[in-house]
């Protein structure tokens, strides 16, 4: 994937904002939101999205053409943040990654200091430039980054305006798009080694083979050296890393040192939403979620008593307890336990008391979502994992992915190709 060269995209044409689709966003805000320093509450906007909306549909629009962005719409008030929130439901994009024999691998999981806020506009633009962005749109969101304005709120009193030319807002739905972007050079040169991003979720895999660690170590120093030089500052102190070494008595392993501090060795880690260990055992990150399912039981049950209808409580198991069974289900489950399974599927079945109907089992669940990510895979040329899923000559049936190891066998790509193989089930 390193050596295949990239096709120029062909020119964008100049974005333009439609009144209906300002109409659509105004009456999908949330009233329940605080409103910004212009006090104007997104309820007023709700309500009156029809009158507002050619208005500021011409707003958008001028700013566009002129490559400028109101002052007002650059203020913002600084808030303290919550705890970090992990997210995305498929670990990233799913990658065929597994340890040969003899072999082990070291993973880095990275974290950057207030990542956001070190975004440099001008480099942001030249790298935008040289992704084919036009002009007009990297001007614009070089305007948009620049001479913002913050001032703090403690109570009734407000502090002094102060005017910003780095970083990229707190909150701003922009921010982890515009990080993707800045970071989209910091890519691997080793086989061996891959760089994972997400937003600001870097992770380095290293698979170490006949005991070799250069390759590994050389692209962390890779790392270093290309953050340095984009005002990007590593966190060596939360920055940990993980050993998955499963070969029979491995010797004990050197640490890696990172910005001249040894990093911390870490038996799980919080990753994206799910809790993976050094084993590979999934018992810790279902008891997770098992205890959040749990806990949500109670506003369904709450829910039950204002006698909704089935069909609402239904839908509210779905959003908000069944999301956090299967988050994600296609990683863990075929490895998962025979009693870890049995407690998320007393869950859906305290969840069916509840409601008073049949709801699918965990294993159906497992079982449509594994087709369903497998099928568009299997459609999808550029994805890493496409040619697993290769045909048998007769064209009836993919070709079985051979596994050493229960470890393999249980994991996604191999059950995936089985499931497709075998008869369908009924559909949910």
């Amino acid at each position: 994937l390193h050596t295949l060269a990239t096709p120029h995209p062909p020119p964008l044409t100049p974005l333009t904002i439609k009144e209906e689709q300002v109409n659509r966003l105004f009456k999908r805000l949330n009233t329940r939101k605080a409103t910004g320093p212009d006090s104007v509450s997104p309820s007023l906007l709700k309500h009156c999205a029809n009158q507002l909306s050619p208005v500021f549909a011409d707003i958008f629009n001028t700013s566009l053409e002129t490559c400028h962005v109101p002052t007002c719409f650059k203020t913002s008030v600084p808030l303290s943040q919550s705890p970090k929130r992990q997210r995305s439901q498929d670990l990233m994009t799913t990658d065929p990654i597994w340890i040969p024999p003899g072999s082990y691998a070291r993973i880095l999981f990275v974290d950057f200091s207030s990542a956001f806020n070190t975004i440099v506009p001008a480099l942001l633009r030249d790298k935008l430039f040289q992704l084919n962005v036009p002009d007009s749109m990297c001007s614009w969101i070089t305007d948009f980054l620049t001479d913002r304005r913050q001032f703090v709120r403690l109570g009734t009193h407000v502090s002094d305006l102060q005017h910003i030319s780095t970083g990229s807002p707190q909150g701003c739905v922009l921010s982890p798009l515009l990080f993707s972007l800045y970071t989209n050079g910091c890519t691997s040169g080793h086989q061996s080694v891959k760089l994972l991003k997400f937003a600001d979720d870097t992770t380095l895999i290293g698979l170490i083979s006949d005991g070799d660690e250069s390759a590994y170590r050389g692209e962390m120093d890779r790392l270093v050296s290309w953050c340095s030089m984009n005002n990007l500052e590593l966190n060596s102190l939360k920055t940990v890393e993980m050993i998955m070494d499963f070969r029979k008595d491995p010797a004990p392993l050197p640490p890696v040192i990172l910005c001249d501090s040894p990093v911390t060795s870490a038996e799980s880690f919080h990753f994206l939403g799910t809790t993976i260990t050094k084993e590979l055992k999934w018992e810790q990150n279902i008891r997770s979620l098992t205890k959040k399912a749990q806990q949500r039981m109670y506003f369904l049950r709450q829910l039950k008593k204002f006698l909704l209808p089935v069909k609402m409580l239904v839908n509210f198991y779905t959003a908000i307890i069944e999301s956090i069974l299967t988050s994600p289900i296609t990683v863990w489950f075929a490895a998962a336990t025979a009693r870890d399974k049995a407690k998320l599927q007393r869950v859906i079945h305290s969840a069916e008391k509840v409601i008073g109907c049949s709801l699918s089992s965990l294993q159906e669940l497992y079982v449509s979502r594994s087709r369903r990510r497998a099928a568009k895979i299997a459609a999808d040329p550029s994805h890493p994992g496409n040619e697993l899923f290769r045909s048998l000559p007769s064209g009836k049936r993919l070709r079985s992915i051979k596994t050493r190891t229960s470890r393999h066998k249980n994991s996604f790509f191999p059950t995936a190709v089985n499931l497709l193989n075998s008869a369908p089930l009924t559909p949910r």
